[in-house]
């Protein structure tokens, strides 16, 4: 039998509007493949509004890509403090986005990592709100997480950096701090590895069912830091030493 991919938004729709999280899906709407939790995904990004961006992501530098669009709404482009009772939980992770500055339309041709990095105008440090539609991170299957966005709550972009090819990403030094106390300091960290790789299966792949990739849109890449949790009350900075910080305060 088909998986209700419907009745699947519905229920994550829903549990936005009413604040009521979900243990797990109906059965029934619950994917049993990548493709319907991505089918899942657009069918809540759509009723949504409008999409400004995406968040990709890979498990190590060899592994397929996964992706989640993100919708304008829940772009904060100018830091400085956002309600914790918007969230469910709160997650931080520390991130490096890209803002296009050209269109990249799904083609029969795959893109070159010339054309992609042609079509970035600029990098950011961000910050990736982590949330969950369900009781708790983790708490059903993970396909199921994978069509709730991803895990994802909102994203607070950082300043630009229009000379950004000089960037190393791979190697890049990051410095993540909680109310002022250091957490994370590291380089690197990104399990995906390179992320143009990642922007050109976004372009070739996942935004494909979308009418590909948009001027204006920002991609963040994935963590660089790993997950960790807070409470309300803690003012977040992620710090990238060349590139960048961004902070913001979750009351």
């Amino acid at each position: 039998m088909a998986t209700d991919i419907a009745a699947a938004a519905e229920a994550l729709l829903k549990a936005r509007r009413d604040r009521i999280w979900l243990e797990a899906l109906p059965e029934g709407a619950r994917p049993a493949t990548a493709a319907e939790a991505a089918a899942i995904q657009q069918r809540v990004a759509e009723a949504r509004g409008p999409i400004g961006g995406w968040k990709v992501g890979a498990a190590n530098p060899q592994a397929e890509p996964g992706a989640g669009p993100l919708n304008t709404v829940d772009l904060i482009l100018t830091p400085g403090s956002v309600p914790a009772s918007r969230f469910n939980v709160v997650g931080i992770e520390a991130e490096i986005a890209y803002l296009l500055g050209r269109d990249l339309p799904p083609r029969d041709t795959p893109y070159s990592r010339e054309e992609v990095l042609d079509a970035v105008q600029s990098v950011h440090p961000v910050i990736e709100l982590v949330d969950t539609r369900f009781t708790r991170l983790g708490v059903t299957d993970p396909l199921s997480h994978t069509a709730d966005q991803v895990n994802h709550g909102a994203l607070v972009v950082g300043p630009a950096l229009a000379d950004w090819r000089r960037i190393d990403p791979v190697n890049q030094p990051v410095r993540l701090s909680f109310n002022d106390k250091v957490v994370v300091e590291h380089v690197g960290g990104n399990t995906a590895g390179d992320p143009i790789r990642l922007l050109q299966w976004l372009a070739d792949t996942g935004a494909r069912a979308y009418g590909g990739l948009s001027e204006g849109m920002i991609v963040t890449t994935g963590s660089c830091t790993g997950l960790l949790m807070i409470e309300p009350g803690t003012r977040v900075k992620a710090e990238f030493p060349g590139l960048g910080a961004v902070e913001i305060a979750v009351d």
